[in-house]
């Protein structure tokens, strides 16, 4: 009997090794993660940074299914996790962003009487799964099976209806965008086209852009039409029954227009019938929609294959990191991190490479990858450190992405969406960007342009600069004085030095001395605002004196904060990444520095969420004998924060910055002063990690990151087979010894 038990444990314990083993990357992967506890991500089916995206819209209708409703408080994501009311799908999302924006485009199945209202034809829904690539779900009201899948610039719905009649229906009216109007035609009875008008991303009522789309049914519908929500009219049309409410077009096929029209297509389906559609998308013209669906859904296309190739590309991706040992907990936050820095930047061309001009009127033409969705403010810290190491062809395609909108525009992109500049949050990002790729080796660009265009909006005048407004007062005193207690002044200047003190260390290796000398001198200027009796960094009003009355943590929780943007003073004061021997000294030597930096975690001043702040616990290791703190707490913090739940992000995944602290963290290294080519070092999560590099960027094939023993704390670093006494590590060390060993015990 015993013989028998132990050979059915070890039969079980080898089926188990056995699933595992057979995992791949993109099994680990949970899109649901960051759906809730606003983390601002969604389940749709995308491809790696592709332009299409297709993902459940249910985040509006004023119904007890819904939590959250768009249209009753600020939302800016077309998908919350503990909402269960769907009114369609949307094509084209943004993930991980704090501002509302496109989710339109929305594909709704029906079953039984047409109603175009989408308060009374929206459905509860179950069975909801989704894998990258995939989305499915049934809509309970109708007993319809919905599956979604995606190619980088298409989307393919396959709904399997019930008997009787079905009804399928494209609302251009509805979305997450607070831009309206749209214009749809039919071409045939199974394909229509058209556009609707998108924009206005975080108060910017002028930065709008179109959208273009062909939708393809591959069967004829029994009926067609269009609909228009009619405006109120009273006397003037006081006959007509339909005025305020939603109009049905019928016998009317040619073209529809207005700020809240849809077309329907109505059908008699047989139970368990399969209809698809398929839905091309482009930022260029409908003929260029047409044409990326024809390319990338040709005839005899289906629907099995395009979520294979979906799920392939992924995989592939991921695997270009392949982890051993650690939980399949810490597997999945791994894996579901690097999925969710693949989103954005996405590609903006069209199969034809054309692309919209930035800022401008043109269709130009681009013979390699052109992105958009540029959110620096946020990825400038962490997100194309990891693209330059891991996917370095795509960040070189990203760099000559940002450089022809300079060409095009005159500057470099602050926060760039589909072609407009929004200008959203502050300084002047895409300098330390740049440097940082450069200083590593990826130097297919031209410099001398880029450089100029850096001293552009390093000393321009600030009426004519975009991005630094605030340049007058920046460039005479050394800090940027407060205007009006809400303007941000502390944040914009931090931001600017961290950019000047990048642009001060690439003239230097341009050989301008001068030029060196000015930005580093600029790069100094935060001591101005260091205010010892709160040991913070603190206002300065344009009188030059402190602002009061003074509060260092007013500004938790997103309320207004004199000075900085969406944090406090806590948030801010140890974010002087280039200068920590400087900003050590002002607070009276390392152990002050440290206690006063140990004290923000233990009064619960550190924010997860705050990208000031994310490098906060890599700080300690600048100093000897304090590195240990780094490495308790990015363990803690890891845990804390990062799960496989819908909650498992702390807060915005801010196109993918969060995710990225994640991955570096467990990796075990951090770029945590953004432009210089270095990293903080601290305990891996894994046993190994092996990254395969590209021979063409960094003159070998991988990267390998072991970890001995089991404790949690760092005893010796081996670089290559040599012992290796710092912390802080160049990307050139690292990449020519192609291995780094922790061994681990306890402290």
């Amino acid at each position: 009997m015993m013989k028998k038990i132990f050979l059915l444990t070890g039969i079980a314990c080898f089926s188990l090794l056995s699933a595992s083993a057979q995992k791949e990357p993109v099994d680990y992967v949970n899109p649901f993660v960051g759906t809730t506890n606003y983390g601002t991500t969604n389940p749709g089916a995308v491809c790696p940074q592709g332009m299409m995206s297709v993902t459940p819209f249910n985040v509006m209708g004023n119904v007890p299914e819904n939590r959250i409703n768009k249209d009753k408080q600020w939302w800016s994501t077309p998908y919350e996790f503990n909402n269960k009311y769907l009114t369609g799908f949307a094509h084209v999302n943004l993930s991980g962003v704090g501002c509302p924006e496109l989710g339109s485009l929305l594909l709704m199945p029906t079953a039984g009487e047409l109603n175009v209202n989408y308060e009374n034809y929206g459905s509860v829904y179950s069975q909801e799964t989704a894998t990258p690539g995939y989305y499915s779900n049934k809509l309970d009201k109708y007993g319809i099976k919905c599956e979604l899948t995606a190619t980088p610039r298409t989307s393919l719905a396959r709904f399997t209806f019930p008997a009787g009649k079905g009804n399928l229906l494209m609302n251009l009216g509805e979305g997450l965008t607070n831009e309206s109007g749209a214009t749809v035609r039919f071409v045939n009875e199974r394909e229509i086209e058209g556009s609707k008008l998108l924009g206005t991303f975080c108060y910017v009522p002028d930065a709008v852009f179109p959208i273009y789309f062909v939708m393809r049914i591959n069967k004829v519908p029994a009926e067609r039409g269009y609909w228009k929500k009619m405006r109120p009219m009273t006397a003037e049309a006081a006959w007509d029954n339909t005025a305020g409410k939603y109009k049905l077009y019928k016998s009317y096929t040619k073209e529809m227009s207005g700020d809240d029209v849809g077309a329907w297509f109505t059908f008699n389906t047989t139970e368990n019938e399969v209809i698809e559609v398929s839905v091309g998308v482009s930022f260029v013209s409908v003929e260029n929609a047409r044409l990326n669906l024809e390319k990338e859904q040709p005839f005899g296309t289906t629907f099995d294959k395009l979520r294979a190739d979906a799920r392939k590309r992924w995989n592939d991706d991921l695997s270009r990191m392949t982890v051993k040992g650690g939980t399949e907990e810490q597997k999945g936050v791994f894996y579901t991190a690097m999925y969710h820095t693949l989103i954005h930047p996405n590609i903006l061309q069209d199969v034809s490479g054309q692309y919209p001009q930035m800022e401008g009127d043109k269709i130009l033409t681009t013979n390699r990858n052109r992105y958009t969705v540029f959110s620096l403010w946020d990825t400038y810290r962490n997100v194309h450190q990891l693209m330059t190491l891991v996917y370095p062809e795509r960040q070189m395609d990203m760099i000559h992405s940002m450089m022809n909108m300079y060409k095009e525009h005159g500057w470099f992109p602050k926060w760039e969406l589909f072609g407009r500049e929004t200008l959203t949050m502050e300084g002047d990002p895409a300098i330390p960007v740049i440097v940082d790729t450069w200083m590593k080796g990826l130097k297919d660009f031209d410099i001398n342009l880029a450089y100029k265009a850096m001293y552009k909006s390093a000393t321009t005048p600030g009426k004519d600069n975009l991005m630094r407004p605030d340049n007058d007062d920046y460039m005479a005193k050394g800090y940027v004085p407060m205007e009006s207690q809400f303007d941000n002044s502390v944040s914009h200047a931090l931001e600017y030095y961290v950019a000047d003190y990048a642009l001060s260390t690439l003239a230097e290796a341009l050989g301008k001395k001068e030029d060196a000398k000015l930005f580093y001198k600029r790069s100094m200027g935060y001591k101005n605002y260091y205010c010892k009796d709160f040991g913070t960094l603190r206002p300065i009003t344009k009188e030059g004196k402190f602002y009061e009355p003074f509060d260092p943590k007013q500004g938790e929780n997103f309320e207004p904060s004199p000075g900085f943007h969406e944090g406090n003073a806590w948030n801010y004061t140890f974010f002087i990444p280039h200068d920590i021997k400087g900003l050590t000294k002002l607070m009276g030597g390392n152990k002050k520095f440290v206690d006063k930096l140990q004290s923000v975690f233990d009064r619960g001043n550190y924010d997860p969420t705050n990208e000031p702040n994310i490098a906060y616990p890599y700080l300690f290791s600048r100093f000897k004998g304090e590195e240990w703190r780094t490495q308790k707490l990015i363990k803690e913090l890891l845990a804390k924060h990062f799960t496989t739940k819908p909650n498992g992000i702390p807060g915005n995944d801010d196109t993918g910055t969060m995710s990225t602290w994640a991955i570096f963290s467990m990796l075990g290294f951090y770029p945590d002063c953004p432009g210089v080519p270095e990293y903080t070092l601290t305990t891996p999560t894994f046993d190994e990690v092996e990254i395969k590099l590209d021979p063409k960027y960094w003159g070998k094939d991988k990267l390998v990151i072991k970890k001995e023993g089991n404790g949690d704390y760092i005893k010796e670093i081996k670089l290559g087979d040599k012992k290796y006494g710092k912390y802080l590590i160049t990307h050139e060390d690292l990449i020519k010894a192609g291995e780094i060993t922790f061994v681990t015990g306890n402290r």
